[in-house]
């Protein structure tokens, strides 16, 4: 790899240059409105998401500030924007409180070192060009990753929406049976606080849909405490007043013992939070008509953690919350999502002591609201009614995240999907081909009562590749139709569904071909893709058994291989399969050189079909005619 030198050394560096060059008066103007946008959404947000993670609340904010930055400056989407997200955070929390009791010294440490490890690990990823592996996550693991996420959440903030002081947990079982058993003893105020809260952000959502609902949701549930707070003191828990320093300087721990014991934690995040980021860059570049690179994403989320951990943020994603409203806030640069960080800053200075009025019910029904979007009730539908190995692959990933842990539920959905692509790819489709006699082009299509099969000559469809995963299923193939017709020598395969053919496929291959040939009959090949022919030819699999019976068309292969056929067989069949048969009628077998061939097909075309259709196949691939 070449060391980049001047001005590529400069983009290297600081990418920013590139996009800090276009700004002008109007660009400063929309970007400015979107952060301001974006920080009054990501006071309360920043704070939810922070008891989610078991967190302070403050850490939530201390998260939304630097790594927003730093992300901005060093990503390539012009509209995403980093932070704490509810993923990320629920399985922080999942894979900390085993280790620490939740907020306390030891959980932040934890916590910390484990965004500084995520970090390193999303930045390595990227530098090396990794980020293909996000390709191996497929639509259904998403779905049912983030469905699980979503009604996780909901289950584990079930208790301070009834206003039940129970120990918090992230085992889904364990939150709602002991929700269950204490429902009895739900607080009035705190329950109605959440109703309120929920009713609002739900009419929200509904009637104004250009307003963050988690604004007005938030709004509605601290006037109904307030209310209640002012009747009887106490009766419904606040946050309480937030530090108002928006800078906090921190150290993540380097003991060895600890990055071993968080290592799995750490890649099982870095998954999650790359494909968070990726679907939801690549979803706003698709709107905004701009090139994404996924490894510059990579590069930019790694610092942003990696730098972030020493400045008191745990681990940050995209935001697909923040995402789109800075979009739709007519956000035009990364701009934005640094005034963002830096507007709300400003606010910790000014608004810090307004979080003494902010209720812990009210925050639970926000997040369930969160939790309850997260589930693509659309898309999983659509999934569930298309495709039967889909839904397995979903509902395993749902089942992994609620019943097992949501650290596993990508990987184990990611696995199921792998199996599922290699079965499939496992068994190629061998379907049996004849000519149409009903239809006046003799299109090929599936045989029937109608439309009946060669005795001597059978002709086939391979769709797949033929590797070392398939090779068994293409030759039980092969021996499941020569047992349906003993007396078939003569085999065709359609290779113009074949992309790929490995070692093991050319091996088995010819193997076939040279037992039909020991048979008195042979394999032949139509319309073989110029890739498998140059893997073929380096191997020189070519002069061993496709030269001579590979045909560029159906018709140059019909027109050479009936006339292998064994004629005893041909003079008593009255099938009529292919045009040559009519045509044949009851004639005697003859010689190539016998001029009565031309009573069924030109002689000129006879006589040099396959070599012709030889020259042609080379001559296409500029390359000169060799015997």
């Amino acid at each position: 790899m070449p060391i980049p030198r001047g001005k590529e050394t400069l983009k290297v560096l600081f990418p920013f240059l590139d996009w800090t060059r276009k700004l002008n008066a109007a660009t400063w103007r929309a970007d400015l409105v979107a952060g301001l946008t974006g920080a009054l959404v990501v006071l309360p947000q920043g704070v939810a998401f922070a008891s989610i993670a078991g967190m302070p609340p403050e850490y939530g904010l201390y998260a939304s500030i630097v790594p927003t930055i730093i992300a901005a400056l060093y990503g390539s989407s012009w509209h995403l924007v980093a932070g704490p997200s509810t993923t990320a955070s629920l399985v922080l929390f999942s894979s900390l409180s085993v280790f620490a009791a939740p907020g306390s010294e030891h959980y932040v440490e934890l916590a910390l070192t484990l965004a500084f490890m995520v970090g390193v690990i999303e930045f390595a990823l990227g530098l090396f060009r990794m980020g293909v592996l996000v390709n191996f996550i497929s639509h259904s693991v998403v779905l049912g990753y983030t469905a699980g996420v979503g009604i996780l959440i909901i289950a584990t903030q079930l208790p301070n929406f009834l206003g039940l002081h129970l120990p918090r947990t992230a085992d889904f079982v364990a939150s709602i049976v002991a929700t269950a058993k204490s429902v009895q003893n739900l607080a009035i105020e705190p329950t109605l606080t959440s109703l309120a809260t929920l009713g609002a952000g739900i009419a929200a959502r509904r009637f104004t849909p250009k307003i963050p609902y988690m604004i007005p949701a938030i709004f509605a549930g601290c006037g109904v405490a307030a209310i209640f707070n002012a009747f009887e003191p106490g009766s419904v828990s606040t946050v309480g007043a937030l530090p108002s320093h928006p800078l906090r300087l921190s150290r993540p721990s380097f003991d060895p013992s600890v990055w071993r014991m968080l290592i799995p934690a750490a890649l099982a995040i870095s998954i999650s939070a790359l494909n968070e980021v990726v679907s939801i860059s690549r979803a706003l570049a698709a709107r905004s008509e701009q090139h994404v690179s996924v490894n510059r994403e990579f590069m930019g989320q790694g610092l942003a953690n990696g730098i972030g951990s020493f400045f008191s943020a745990y681990v940050v994603s995209g935001s697909f919350n923040r995402s789109a409203l800075n979009y739709d806030s007519g956000a035009r640069t990364p701009m934005s999502a640094v005034s963002a960080g830096l507007m709300l800053a400003l606010a910790m200075l000014l608004f810090a002591p307004l979080g003494a009025y902010l209720p812990h019910a009210a925050m639970a029904a926000s997040l369930m609201l969160v939790g309850w979007g997260l589930i693509d009730k659309k898309n999983i539908a659509r999934i569930w009614r298309t495709s039967r190995s889909e839904r397995w692959v979903m509902g395993l990933t749902i089942g992994s995240a609620l019943f097992i842990h949501l650290q596993m539920a990508i990987l184990a959905g990611v696995a199921l999907s792998i199996l599922i692509y290699l079965y499939r790819t496992s068994n190629p489709t061998m379907k049996p081909r004849v000519p149409d006699t009903h239809n006046a082009s003799r299109k090929f299509t599936d045989p029937g009562p109608d439309l009946p099969e060669c005795p001597q000559f059978r002709l086939f469809r391979l769709d797949g590749s033929i590797f070392f995963g398939s090779v068994a299923s293409f030759r039980d193939a092969i021996r499941r139709f020569e047992t349906s017709a003993p007396d078939c020598k003569h085999m065709a395969i359609f290779m113009s569904g074949v992309n790929f053919v490995d070692v093991a496929g050319a091996e088995a291959l010819r193997m076939e071909a040279n037992r039909l040939r020991a048979r008195g009959g042979g394999l032949y090949f139509i319309r073989m893709k110029e890739r498998v022919f140059d893997l073929l030819e380096r191997g020189a699999y070519t002069k061993d058994f496709v030269h001579g019976n590979n045909f560029s068309s159906k018709t140059d292969a019909m027109r050479t291989i009936y006339r292998k056929l064994d004629y005893s067989i041909c003079k008593d069949c009255t099938r009529n399969v292919f045009v040559e048969c009519r045509r044949r009628g009851k004639q005697e077998p003859v010689d190539e050189d016998d001029d009565r061939v031309a009573d069924f097909i030109p002689s000129p075309v006879v006589a040099k079909t396959t070599e012709n259709s030889w020259k042609r196949f080379l001559k296409k691939r500029n390359q000169p005619w060799k015997i």
